[in-house]
């Protein structure tokens, strides 16, 4: 900040009398300035020239075209089947029905139904096969039998009772997977057994797909 200057008023002097009148002039008081506190001003900081980077430009890199080969076409007649004429069939493995179901919208909810709170198929004895045909079906009909033993001291294999199953129409050498679940209880170990495919190439009369189960009588 700057002082403000100051005045220092210097008092009148007392007049001495004489004899003679004699008339003095008081001297002006001088006014002396405070001089003022000089600003030195910081030097200021050189500014560093702003240098441009130049842009980077990156080439793209050319991806390889990477040829599609087609699908290979499915082996024929298929491995491990059966044939009977036209019709080829096969029953499937537990492994193998899994690895299928895992291909097959159809076959899993069928698997994933449940009774009780309890899969189907660990409820109620099932069975499975697989079919194809060289010329196609327009729709299948498969039958099985539910055999075990007669009772838990009599082993011998009695008929419990026989499946019926009705699958959609498959192309020409399209192989297919048909399910029969039966309601015999799987704690009785019974099995299905006798599993016979019939391709059909008439218009069907009756809701297809559909499973009937007949309890045996005798």
């Amino acid at each position: 900040m700057i002082a403000s200057p100051v005045q220092a008023a210097s008092k009148k002097p007392t007049p001495t009398p004489t004899a003679k009148a004699s008339a003095q002039a008081t001297a002006k008081p001088s006014v002396k300035a405070t001089p003022k506190p000089s600003v030195s001003k910081k030097p200021s900081a050189s500014k560093k020239p702003v240098v441009k980077k130049k842009a980077v430009v990156k080439k793209k890199k050319k991806r390889k075209k990477i040829p599609v080969s087609p699908s290979p076409k499915a082996a024929w007649p298929p491995l491990n089947f059966k044939a009977n004429g036209e019709v080829y069939a096969k029953i499937p493995t537990a492994k193998e029905l899994i690895g299928t179901a895992s291909n097959s919208k159809i076959l899993t909810a069928q698997l994933a139904q449940k009774v009780d709170g309890v899969a189907i198929c660990e409820k109620y004895s099932c069975g499975a096969v697989q079919v194809a045909s060289l010329n196609g079906c327009t729709w299948w009909e498969v039958t099985g039998k539910i055999v075990g033993a007669t009772s838990p001291d009599d082993k011998t294999l009695k008929i419990f009772g026989t499946i019926r199953t009705t699958a959609r129409e498959t192309a020409p050498m399209q192989i297919t997977t048909i399910l029969l679940i039966s309601q015999e209880l799987l704690m009785q170990n019974h099995a299905v057994a006798n599993i016979k495919a019939n391709c059909h190439h008439d218009a069907a009369i009756e809701k297809i797909p559909s499973t009937t189960y007949a309890v045996n009588s005798n």
